[in-house]
C-alpha cells in the first residue's frame, strides 16, 4: 500500500512536529496512559467509532482513536522506547491505514512520503519486492535530519500562535500564518512535560539535494517519465488511480516531486499488472500476451471455417433458420471445437510433470511429520496442499488419461523413494481431491478404481 497519508494537525504532546500542520490540544486523550487507553477510548463506544493498538516488531507500539467529541476526526499515536511518539490528528477514515503504514519499520513520515527508521531516511516505498514481500527500501542521499532545536532561533512571537480545539478545528482554515511562532509555543509546552525528548532529537524535517526547490520535477515531466499526458497523470490525481505519490512540496497550488521518487514511480508502472500485460501483448488488438492471441487467431480460424466455409452450417444463415434450435446447434458446435482443443491451450505435458513434483514434495513433507511423531503410515497422515488438490482434481475432471498416468507416476515414485504403499498414497489423492477439491465421490471413485492397485 503506496503512502498516501495527509495528515490534518499535530497533537500537542507529540515528539516530532510535521512542518505546516497546526497544533491541537490532546489533553482529552490519555496519551501517558499506554496504547490499550488509547484504543479504549473509541473502541465499541458508539455507531461510527473505533481504535485499536498494536505492538510493533521495530519497537514500542502504535495505536488508532476516534476523537471522542469529534467523531469525524481521529487520532493516531507511534510511540518508541528511545526516539518518543508522534501524535497527529487526521481524518478518521484516515487512522486505520496510517495504523498500517506504522506497523513495519517507518516511525515519521516527511515530504509526500519519505519515512525514517530512527537512524535512515528513506524515499516512499513504490516499487515492491516479491522476495521480501514488501515495497523496496531505497536510501535518500545526503540527508540531514532537521530537528525542533536546529529552527527555534529566538525570533519567533509564540504569543502570535494558536492551539486548536478539536470542537472547533477546521482544517480548511487552520494553517498557521507564520508556523515558527507555532513551534515556539509547542517547544515550550514540550519542556514543561515529564522526562520531555531534548529538542535536539525531535525531528521535524529533512534536508537532502534531491528536495531541493530546484530539482524537482512538475506534473509534465514526471508524466513524461512515466511514459503518458501531462492530462492522463492530472486524471490519475483527481480519481486517486494508479498509485501517484504524494507530491514532496505544493508551489502555487502546482504539485512537485523529487526526481527519485518520479523515476521509481515510473518503474513501479513498469513492474505493474497493467505495465507487463501491456509489454507482453507486444502491440495485439486486443492487447492479449501471445499464447492468449494465438488462442483466439486459431479458433476464430476454426469458428470462421465451421460457420461459413462449411456448407450445411453456412445455410443456417439463412432467414427461415434463424430460430432457437439451430442457433442452440450451432452454440454446441462452437463449445465442441473450444473442448476438444484443450489440450492446444493447457500443455498437459508439462503439467503432468509439475503435479508429479508438488505431491511428493508435499509428501515428503508430511513423512517427516509422521516420523517426528512415530507409529504406522495412514492415508491421512499425508497432507496435500489446498491449492494442489484443487489442481489435482481440475486434472482428473479435464484430462483423465493424462492424470490417469501421471498420478500413476507419483504412487510408483511415492513407493520406490519414500516406501509408501501404493494404496497409502492413492488414498490420500482420493481423500484430497473430494475433501479439497471439486472431485465428486462417484467420480473420485470411478477414476481412483481405475488407477490404484488392487492389494493382493
Amino acid at each position: 500500500m503506496v503512502y498516501d497519508i495527509r495528515p490534518l494537525a499535530n497533537g500537542l504532546r507529540t515528539d516530532h512536529p510535521v512542518p505546516g500542520l497546526p497544533f491541537v490540544d490532546d489533553s482529552h486523550l490519555p496519551l501517558d496512559d499506554g496504547p490499550d487507553a488509547i484504543e479504549a477510548v473509541g473502541r465499541n463506544k458508539g455507531e461510527g467509532m473505533w481504535g485499536r493498538c498494536d505492538t510493533s516488531h521495530e519497537g514500542g507500539w502504535l495505536a488508532f482513536t476516534t476523537d471522542p467529541i469529534a467523531h469525524h476526526l481521529g487520532w493516531a499515536v507511534r510511540h518508541h522506547p528511545e526516539h518518543g511518539r508522534t501524535v497527529l490528528l487526521l481524518r478518521d477514515e484516515d487512522t486505520a491505514s496510517l495504523h498500517t503504514h506504522w506497523s513495519g519499520a517507518p516511525l515519521l513520515f516527511r515530504s509526500g512520503g519519505y519515512w525514517w527508521d530512527g537512524d535512515t531516511w528513506y524515499r516512499p516505498g513504490q516499487i515492491w519486492d516479491p522476495v521480501t514481500e514488501d515495497y523496496a527500501r531505497h536510501t535518500a542521499r545526503a540527508t540531514a535530519t532537521v530537528h525542533a532545536a536546529d529552527l527555534l532561533d529566538g525570533h519567533a512571537h509564540p504569543d502570535r500562535a494558536h492551539l486548536h480545539k478539536v470542537t472547533t478545528f477546521d482544517p480548511a482554515t487552520a494553517k498557521p500564518d507564520n508556523w515558527i511562532d507555532d513551534l515556539t509555543r509547542w517547544a515550550q509546552h514540550h519542556q514543561k512535560q515529564d522526562d520531555p525528548l531534548p529538542l535536539e532529537r525531535c525531528v521535524v524535517d529533512l534536508a537532502c539535494p534531491e528536495l531541493a526547490g530546484d530539482r524537482l520535477l512538475g506534473v509534465p515531466e514526471m508524466a513524461a517519465l512515466g511514459g503518458i499526458t501531462a492530462s492522463t497523470l492530472r486524471g490519475y490525481i483527481s480519481r486517486g488511480e494508479n498509485d501517484v505519490p504524494l507530491p514532496q512540496a505544493t508551489v502555487g497550488g502546482r504539485a512537485q516531486w523529487s526526481r527519485p521518487v518520479a523515476e521509481d514511480w515510473a518503474e513501479a508502472r513498469r513492474r505493474s499488472a497493467e505495465g507487463l500485460k501491456e509489454a507482453m501483448s507486444a502491440g495485439d488488438r486486443h492487447r492479449l500476451a501471445p499464447g492468449a492471441a494465438q488462442i483466439r487467431d486459431r479458433l476464430s480460424e476454426t469458428f470462421f471455417r465451421l460457420l461459413w466455409k462449411r456448407p450445411d452450417t453456412r445455410k443456417r444463415w439463412a432467414l427461415r433458420h434463424r430460430n432457437e434450435p439451430s442457433v442452440r446447434e450451432v452454440a454446441d458446435q462452437l463449445a465442441f471445437e473450444v473442448a476438444d482443443s484443450l489440450r492446444q491451450i493447457i500443455p498437459t505435458d508439462a503439467l503432468g510433470p509439475t503435479i508429479r513434483h508438488a505431491v511428493l514434495e508435499d509428501f515428503t513433507t508430511s513423512l517427516r511429520t509422521a516420523e517426528r511423531r512415530g507409529g504406522e503410515l495412514k492415508g491421512f497422515d499425508l497432507i496435500l496442499s489446498l491449492p494442489l488438490a484443487k489442481m489435482i482434481s481440475w486434472f482428473i475432471q479435464h484430462f483423465p488419461t493424462s492424470a490417469q498416468w501421471y498420478l500413476g507416476e507419483v504412487m510408483s515414485e511415492a513407493d520406490k523413494q519414500l516406501g509408501i504403499p501404493a494404496q497409502v498414497s492413492g488414498e490420500a489423492l482420493r481423500r484430497s481431491a473430494i475433501t479439497n477439491g471439486d472431485l465428486d465421490v462417484q467420480a473420485a471413485k470411478e477414476f481412483f478404481s481405475r488407477l490404484v492397485p488392487r492389494e493382493s
